[in-house]
């Protein structure tokens, strides 16, 4: 299922207090890559997730990683960036 979303630009929940955007590039049992990836620390703005996600939706993922590896065990969900729904 996941491997739907290969090479297309997704958004990553995790655990924490972080959001990713970017270009889901690769896939094994232990992490995901993303490239050219927005790595969100939610703590340094005002904005609510849902939000955030949505102005990148309307504006651009916002890169500050050529490369990202994820560990899949801090991932809460994944969806495509074009499936997000703005309210």
């Amino acid at each position: 299922m996941i491997e739907e979303f290969l090479n297309q630009r997704v958004v990553v929940d995790l655990r924490s207090e972080y959001v990713c955007l970017g270009t889901l590039q690769r896939i094994d049992e232990h992490f995901l890559e993303l490239r050219n990836a927005d790595m969100h620390d939610l703590r340094d703005s005002d904005t609510t997730r849902e939000n955030y996600v949505a102005e990148s939706l309307a504006t651009g993922i916002k890169r500050n990683r050529r490369r990202l590896l994820l560990v899949r065990a801090e991932i809460v969900a994944i969806a495509r960036l074009e499936d997000v729904v703005e309210a």
